[in-house]
């Protein structure tokens, strides 16, 4: 028998003092390694505010909140964040990726973009591609090998459960059985390149 390892205790860990300085390095440092809405901005840096405050008695959380609202509106003024911009790029991604329609609204909704700026980025998304869920729908079939993209000895066998998983990524029951019932997966090919 293999002994394990004694768990080390955690260390104590005490945030450091949140300042308009901090917040901004952390701001910055979080728009280099990711893309973020303004409202995803926000979230992360009220929760460094919320960490550290416990442990510093003279933070005011309240005058933290009025930093981070100042640091949002001049990193908008600047282009250093723009929703729409984010919500496109974003949207391109997921579609590319399989994900539905409804998924992807869902996925921005949840990084606080504005249901306008999430209408526009689905409108561009038409632009790029005459019919995006087709488009989408066909990437996750070949990704997770369902229809006639899996094993056609036991296609018919498993039919109803490449129907569920398509449900269950967002997509509607009629683009569900398009997709599933295909006859073939050059047949799909050729459907999404009268789209692209």
């Amino acid at each position: 028998m293999v002994e394990s390892k004694p768990k080390s205790k955690p260390r104590d860990y005490t945030p450091r003092k949140i300042t308009q300085q901090r917040l901004a390095n952390i701001a910055l440092h979080h728009l280099e390694r990711y893309a973020s809405s303004a409202e995803n901005l926000r979230r992360v840096l009220e929760r460094r505010v919320y960490k550290a405050a416990p442990h510093h008695d003279d933070l005011d959380v309240d005058q933290a909140k009025d930093w981070i609202d100042a640091l949002i509106r001049r990193y908008v003024e600047a282009g250093l964040l723009d929703d729409l911009v984010y919500a496109e790029t974003r949207a391109r991604s997921l579609m590319s990726r399989g994900n539905s329609e409804r998924l992807i609204r869902m996925k921005l909704y949840e990084k606080g973009v504005a249901a306008d700026t999430i209408d526009a980025a689905l409108t561009a998304l038409e632009q790029d591609t005459q019919d995006p869920e087709l488009f989408a729908a066909v990437k996750l079939a070949r990704r997770r090998r369902l229809g006639p993209f899996g094993d056609a000895s036991t296609r018919a066998a498993n039919r109803d459960k490449h129907l569920a998983a398509m449900a269950r990524a967002g997509f509607s029951y009629d683009m569900a059985q398009r997709v599933i019932d295909a006859e073939d997966a050059e047949a799909l090919e050729e459907a999404l390149c009268k789209y692209t």
